[in-house]
């Protein structure tokens, strides 16, 4: 309940009800009144932007201050005030001392995710978006799918979120997060529709569900790709996981999508297709027999695949320049996005042959070696046996692996890994992923943990090195994958970042092979 005298002066305001312009914003504006549990001061005071870093605070700002896994930003309310917010949204009665206006709510996230919307008047309205969700393959659909897009409607610009960069039509901007949070989401979906953008298609992170990043934007098409075990550190267990990604896809977390695009061939997939409700339209992908876009006769090639696409219009015949089976599923996804969205899904076949793929997804690494080199960002025990499978099979020399682990995850996934790596591989160098806060020889314990055969792994605390003895080591015809970062380029060790690009040191290396052979790879 509003109490104070400012509050009361407030309602009598009518601008408390009705904006004068679109481009004024006061917190009365941005925060409806049911959601306020108390306040103090004059809440028709004007905001100039949106905050939840106490670092990030500026002059006229709104300061959010989010419980966090690891801090809580009432820690840093008063810093936030001395770098200019104007005002401050929390979940605890604040002190009278404070100099600013202050509203108490009982879910501060809720209340970011509506203001970011009411902030950036409603971008959702202007842009059709289409989310894609799952442990693995959002990246390369939704990279696809802008280029399937682009290639068959070049008048009309699609903006691309996700992990590797956001693609807002005229400009690209290194990522933060796969999906960010709710303020700086709709500031870019606005940047987006500003050069002409009508249609985004985002990657929608189990994160970004849980802390309501997406709950206040409407998407015409949900995606679900896969689950396997991931993120257990956040999520008690599969099943909450997997309710997440439901809450997602059936509109339970968000406004209800128009579209629901399953994959069948997912055990979790298919229970999810069946629990959709009624008034979504809902369409399943995969080999499976019940698929609307299903693939038949499957032709898997070192350099592509090839398969029949039986959709509701018809067969086709697809030749895709992406290996494996779980690409076979992407190309999928990405067609049934664009048929829902108008597309031909013949011109949309013809144009795969030019899909250059995804940063750091099975990227060849290719300076004229005798032996092939992957690098790709598998970083879970399914992921990497989904490339290592395909990649064995096309191989007639060894295959090679280096990866390693990420600290402060979870870390029952790391035997998994390398039980995986072992599975697959002749010979296996384990290194340094990102290990952040935690000690490398922790992460190792729980790696070695996994060991089956102990005399076809290495474990090397260096990862340039650990690559490096992996390029020494291979021979013609050989098959070398490096997995784990992918796009990145850095590591994060000791909460710092360090520059570090798998790509660029693998070139560099393989220069290095060259040059000390005589320019000719052995």
């Amino acid at each position: 309940m509003v109490t104070h005298k400012e509050t009361e002066v407030l309602h009598q305001n009518s601008s408390c009800s009705k904006r004068e312009t679109k481009s004024i914003a006061t917190l009365c504006d941005l925060i409806s009144q049911d959601k306020i549990l108390s306040s103090r001061g004059n809440l028709i005071t004007k905001v100039s932007s949106l905050c939840i870093d106490s670092r990030k605070a500026i002059k006229g700002c709104l300061f959010f201050a989010i419980e966090g896994q690891n801090t809580n930003g009432a820690f840093y309310i008063e810093e936030a005030i001395d770098r200019g917010a104007i005002g401050v949204v929390t979940e605890i009665p604040l002190s009278n001392h404070y100099p600013v206006p202050f509203v108490q709510v009982r879910d501060v996230r809720s209340v970011l995710s509506s203001a970011s919307t009411n902030f950036s008047n409603n971008p959702d309205q202007e842009i059709q978006l289409i989310g894609v969700t799952g442990t693995n393959g959002k990246t390369t659909v939704s990279i696809l799918t802008k280029h399937l897009f682009s290639s068959n409607q070049p008048s009309e610009k699609t903006a691309v979120i996700g992990t590797v960069n956001y693609d807002l039509g005229t400009r690209v901007i290194p990522s933060t997060r796969t999906t960010p949070e709710a303020h700086d989401l709709c500031e870019l979906l606005k940047s987006a529709i500003s050069t002409g953008c009508t249609r985004a298609v985002m990657e929608v992170s189990s994160h970004g569900i849980c802390q309501q990043r997406t709950s206040n934007l409407n998407f015409k098409t949900a995606v679900f790709l896969n689950l396997t075990p991931e993120h257990l550190d956040f999520h008690s267990d599969m099943e909450e996981y997997y309710n997440v990604k439901k809450n997602f896809i059936t509109g339970i977390s968000n406004p209800r999508p128009k579209n629901a695009i399953i994959n069948l061939d997912d055990d979790y997939g298919k229970r999810l297709f069946s629990e959709i409700p009624e008034g979504i339209n809902k369409i399943g992908f995969g080999e499976d027999q019940d698929s609307h876009f299903r693939a038949r006769h499957i032709q898997y090639k070192s350099t592509s695949t090839l398969f029949e696409l039986e959709y509701p219009d018809g067969v086709i015949e697809i030749n895709s320049p992406m290996i494996g089976r779980f690409n076979v599923q992407n190309v999928l996804a990405s067609l049934a996005v664009g048929w829902v969205e108008g597309f031909n899904v013949f011109e949309m076949a013809s144009q795969l042959s030019y899909f250059k793929g995804s940063p750091g997804r099975l990227e060849n690494v290719n300076e004229g070696q005798k032996f092939s080199v992957f690098v790709d960002y598998a970083h879970t025990s399914d992921a990497l046996r989904n490339i290592l499978s395909v990649l064995r099979e096309v191989t007639d020399g060894r295959l090679l692996l280096v990866f390693g682990c990420g600290g402060d995850r979870d870390h029952k996934k790391r035997p998994l890994m390398t039980s995986a790596a072992q599975e697959y591989c002749d010979y296996v160098w384990a290194t340094a992923d990102n290990p952040r806060s935690e000690p490398l020889d922790s992460i190792f314990t729980h790696m070695k943990d996994g060991v089956q055969l102990p005399d076809h792994i290495k474990f090397v605390k260096d990862r340039r090195r650990a690559i490096s003895l992996a390029i020494e080591d291979a021979k013609p015809n050989d098959c070398l994958i490096i997995a784990g970062k992918g796009h990145e380029t850095y590591q994060e060790v000791n909460n710092t970042i360090i520059a570090f690009d798998d790509r660029r040191v693998t070139r560099e290396l393989l220069h290095i092979k060259s040059n000390f052979n005589g320019s000719q790879y052995q």
